[in-house]
């Protein structure tokens, strides 16, 4: 995973919940917290963090990853704004991330590992398919809720299929409130 996750979620976690708690995280995994933006990093660092915040939390790694993929889409608009900036709306702007969005990140951060998704319009909803072997359908969950929210509308989503269930791929659909 490349240092700029591990940067952004240092920084939600000292904003939300203070100094302490970075350190205690780092401290409760063993790991020294020192990322650089352009580094690549093993997953299993940032799922480290993301237990122990669970255990301390008492929340379901899954309510930390979506947590914090909503807090940071804000920070992300904050260092890239193109990504946003050229998009009207939250719709738009998700439509964006296989074509624009993550070839970006891949010139950027050499070597990311980016997911790839599936949209398909039904009746009133976006049906995103994910895939990934990282398995992080919670962290694209906060991503599109705080997509939403960055873009002042409200939606919700629904994980109808998971691969942490066994399933292939994930299937989000996301409604946007009239």
């Amino acid at each position: 995973m490349k240092g700029v996750i591990f940067n952004i979620l240092e920084q939600v976690v000292v904003e939300q919940l203070g100094d302490g708690t970075w350190d205690d995280l780092l401290d409760a995994t063993g790991l020294d917290g020192v990322y650089t933006s352009l580094g690549s990093y093993p997953d299993s660092e940032v799922m480290a963090l993301v237990d122990a915040a669970s255990g301390a939390l008492d929340k379901t790694p899954a309510d930390i990853l979506r947590w914090f993929g909503a807090q940071a889409i804000p920070r992300l608009a904050e260092k890239y704004p193109a990504f946003f900036d050229n998009q009207p709306d939250a719709r738009n702007f998700l439509l964006s991330v296989n074509g624009i969005i993550h070839p970006e990140v891949r010139k950027l951060y050499s070597g990311a590992g980016c997911p790839h998704f599936q949209f398909k319009e039904q009746a009133g909803e976006l049906l995103i398919g994910y895939n990934s072997p990282r398995k992080l359908c919670a962290l694209a969950h906060g991503f599109i809720e705080g997509g939403a929210t960055y873009y002042g509308e409200a939606v919700s989503v629904e994980h109808r299929r998971c691969m942490h269930d066994g399933a292939d791929d994930c299937q989000l659909a996301v409604k946007w409130a009239s």
